[in-house]
């Protein structure tokens, strides 16, 4: 599924993005106006595990279960499924639970968020079991988990708010629809991207401010407030349906219990990642937003003012040198998110001042 690139494309150092060696341009009429990319039928290489065994769980909340070692440590919690079409995470934690959780010290809980979209999820139509009523990683803002509107997204995300409110240190499992390199979003907190920084794998870690349209789960005030101690970070493994995103999520879920200290084995070392601050997240403003040409996430448009995309009659250019192009959506729709463009930065542990355009 990957989309055909230039000839030549020189790799980066780290391998975590791909650097264009003749970026795309659109100038003085001479290419044909990018149209919406239609959503291509991606494969489905993945079979939705039954989550029967893990219904009940052992938390009082559906879909959680807990196990707590003997000596004192941190709740680490790992959540799947807050999007139902997203398979890659039901599986691994279904793989972890059948293993058994015996973390080595302190408490492991994990659990699967949206259980009534995973239920609807057929793979002859893989991308139409995202959410039933809301998008469940755009609700978790105080406000809104505390006041009147109900959907079936909010309510489940009520029922979990305790365990969410209860953990140390929180990594939320997720997939992508169109082709990218895997990553970690650390949101913007600095607590959030310590932990990033720490696990290692993915080997890209990249800082934003999240959507317009909504708080995610890595952005519940449990994970930015600095006094809370506790962090998250949100893993992009690759795309959907495909078991080499369920390794990539593994992966990360080891690292992050050796980093606890709650896996018995020693932790695996790991090359430092790269790190990329999100500088500009281009909401769709039309409904005929379209990209230059197919790009993948973890592209690296190599020059300044190069048009990447039309949104109506508005151009959209990379504002710097060595653009990151993180998780372009190929048919995005009006008001949502269609790429964040990102600059390589030294990997510091705090966040910079400056609020992204």
């Amino acid at each position: 599924m990957r989309p055909d690139a230039p000839p030549g494309p020189e790799p980066t150092p780290s391998g975590s993005a791909r650097r264009l060696a003749r970026p795309h341009t659109f100038a003085d009429g001479a290419l044909p106006r990018p149209e919406p990319a239609a959503i291509p039928m991606f494969p489905v290489a993945l079979e939705a595990p039954s989550l029967a065994d893990w219904r009940q769980g052992n938390t009082g909340i559906p879909g959680f279960t807990t196990a707590s070692a003997s000596t004192s440590g941190p709740h680490v919690v790992v959540i799947g499924l807050l999007h139902g079409n997203e398979v890659a995470g039901a599986v691994v934690l279904d793989r972890m639970l059948r293993a058994g959780l015996a973390p080595a010290t302190g408490r492991l809980t994990v659990g699967f968020a949206n259980l009534a979209a995973y239920d609807r999820f057929d793979p002859a139509s893989p991308t139409a079991s995202r959410f039933v009523d809301e998008d469940m990683n755009r609700v978790w803002d105080t406000a809104v988990l505390d006041g009147p509107r109900q959907s079936i997204e909010l309510a489940r995300a009520r029922a979990i708010r305790p365990i969410v409110e209860s953990a140390d240190l929180l990594l939320d499992l997720h997939s992508m629809l169109w082709p990218s390199e895997p990553l970690i979003l650390c949101g913007p907190s600095a607590q959030g991207r310590r932990l990033a920084l720490s696990l290692g794998t993915p080997p890209l870690v990249v800082a934003d401010h999240g959507h317009q349209t909504g708080p995610r789960l890595i952005d519940h005030p449990r994970f930015t407030d600095p006094d809370t101690g506790a962090a998250a970070c949100l893993v992009e493994a690759g795309q959907h349906w495909q078991p080499a995103t369920v390794e990539v999520m593994q992966d990360t879920i080891d690292a992050l219990l050796q980093h606890a200290g709650l896996a018995r084995m020693p932790r695996q070392p790991h090359p430092a990642p790269r790190f990329a601050q999100v500088v500009q997240a281009i909401t769709a403003a039309t409904a005929g937003f379209a990209f230059v040409r197919p790009w993948r996430g973890g592209d690296v448009v190599p020059h300044r003012n190069t048009l990447i995309a039309l949104d109506g009659a508005a151009e959209i250019r990379t504002p710097h040198d060595d653009c990151l192009l993180v998780m372009p959506s190929l048919r995005a729709s009006r008001g949502h998110t269609a790429v964040r463009l990102a600059r390589f930065e030294d990997p510091s542990p705090e966040p910079p001042g400056a609020e992204p355009a």
